[in-house]
């Protein structure tokens, strides 16, 4: 290309490329690009020209050249696709009348931070270096798909509003980043796509607004992640799907509102994870799927648990904050059917710090919940159980019934002693002992057998031998499942 052929604008860019010298163009540092579709020619560098400067622009011994340009308005299509640039790419705060196709391009720094698009189509670029995005707007797809980065993503306070698209708005499945995904304050009215993708740093959505009501907020399946997941702040309205990600760091989601009404608010299932906070938030809107996933550190709060959860082959070894056992099991109710190995996890969890007692009240609960899977006899033996010694659980209350029946009996029978059978072999009576005697089907103290008492006391009689052997019974059924389950 012939300089003659340049506007001075052009012309002016030109003679900047071969010493990576900055031009800007913008009248007032906190103009609005958005406004550059009315800028004049004094302003306005066509795509074509860009892209001659890129592929074979001019020289200068002993510098560095660079496309740093602000505040211009960039007509026609910037076509890169399969270019190799060995040259930073600088479009600050300008203006894209059409949608920059960089296609498996090979590229150094992008920057196109503050920069109005209609979209970008980018699947498979390399950059060598970082890619900024930063407060940049699109009104179209952002098609970053199997791109490979070995710097750092930033997308702060990124807008990308795409009404008319059908597909995600944001795509990054199979996206390999050599440092951060950091995009705290994005904002996407439509689906984020992170199928597959590498991160090896952080994937930073803290204050993020995921805008996809009815459909899928934010689907990253198989993400991996060699640091953290930070949603915290975050406004999720839509699925978040994190199926089968493994983030060896913190998953956080502190203060972040998710909503997906009448469906899965989060999938994050199958998923190894370092630690998962969900915290001082609202109670998540939609289903909560944990299955099947293992987790080191489950810090969950009960008021952000939702109507419906689903924790079956949930592993973790720590769950935090300590809450009394009744603040914890309303969580284990609110799934689909009995599910024993979720109880058996909230019990070991307690174990592990010494509360036994709330790790009783758990089995406890297990046992009742179970009751309600069995035959009405069943459950009958389980309601008989539960009353007299909380299914072995609580054998103190074994205890306070023999107390209470001996009281009965004795009292009973001390005002009206029953006749001896053989008056003169007979020894004296003792109605404590008598009850004793009544009431323990095992040990004998001499009185049962030597007295028969009548009418009602011998109908009492009878009612404290069954009782007596069906707390037997219970107890033994009670402590041989205590002593199973240590």
């Amino acid at each position: 290309m012939e300089i003659d052929d340049l506007t001075p604008a052009e012309t002016r860019v030109w003679r900047a490329f071969a010493t990576g010298t900055p031009v800007d163009f913008r009248a007032t540092d906190d103009e609005d690009p958005s406004d550059g579709g009315a800028w004049g020619a004094e302003r306005t560098v066509r795509a074509h020209v860009l892209r001659a400067l890129l592929l074979d622009g001019p020289r200068a011994e002993g510098e560095v050249p660079a496309l740093n340009l602000a505040g211009v308005r960039v007509t026609g299509v910037l076509e890169l696709q399969y270019a190799t640039v060995d040259h930073p790419l600088r479009l600050r705060h300008c203006h894209f009348e059409d949608v920059p196709r960089l296609y498996g391009a090979r590229l150094r720094e992008v920057n196109l931070s503050e920069s109005v698009l209609p979209g970008l189509i980018s699947h498979a670029v390399r950059v060598e270096g970082v890619l900024r995005l930063t407060r940049a707007r699109f009104a179209g797809m952002v098609r970053l798909g199997g791109a490979e980065v070995t710097g750092s993503l930033y997308l702060e306070s990124t807008r990308i509003q795409a009404p008319d698209t059908e597909g995600p708005v944001l795509q990054l499945n199979q996206a390999v980043l050599g440092a951060d995904l950091w995009a705290p304050g994005l904002v996407a009215r439509g689906e984020v796509r992170l199928d597959g993708a590498r991160v090896a740093g952080t994937v930073n959505l803290t204050d993020a607004v995921l805008d996809r009501p009815g459909g899928t907020a934010l689907k990253a399946e198989t993400l991996a992640a060699e640091s953290d997941v930070l949603l915290r702040d975050a406004e999720v309205l839509g699925r978040l799907e994190l199926r089968g990600a493994r983030i060896p760091g913190r998953l956080d989601l502190s203060h972040a509102r998710l909503a997906n009404p009448g469906g899965t608010a989060l999938r994050a299932s199958s998923c190894v994870i370092g630690e998962l906070w969900l915290r001082q938030g609202p109670m998540v809107e939609g289903v909560l799927n944990l299955r099947r996933t293992q987790v080191d550190v489950l810090f969950l709060e009960p008021e952000v648990v939702p109507a419906w959860v689903q924790l079956n082959d949930l592993t973790y070894t720590s769950l935090i904050p300590h809450e009394p056992a009744e603040r914890r099991l309303p969580m284990l109710e609110k799934g689909d059917s009995y599910l024993p190995f979720v109880y058996e996890q909230l019990t070991a969890s307690y174990r592990r710090i010494g509360d036994d007692d709330a790790a009783r009240s758990v089995q406890l609960a297990k046992q009742r919940r179970y009751r309600r899977t069995l035959p009405w006899y069943g459950r009958l033996w389980g309601h008989l159980q539960d009353v007299t010694v909380g299914y072995g659980f609580r054998p103190l209350r074994a205890g306070g019934w023999l107390l209470s029946l001996l009281a009965v009996g004795s009292a009973a029978y001390g005002l009206h002693h029953p006749p001896p059978l053989k008056p003169a072999e007979s020894p004296d009576f003792n109605p404590v002992f008598y009850t004793l005697d009544l009431l323990l089907p095992v040990i004998s103290f001499g009185q049962e057998n030597a007295f028969a008492p009548e009418g009602g006391y011998q109908t009492l009689a009878y009612v404290l031998i069954i009782t007596g052997w069906i707390l037997a019974t219970t107890v033994i059924a009670g402590l041989t499942r205590t002593v199973s389950r240590q």
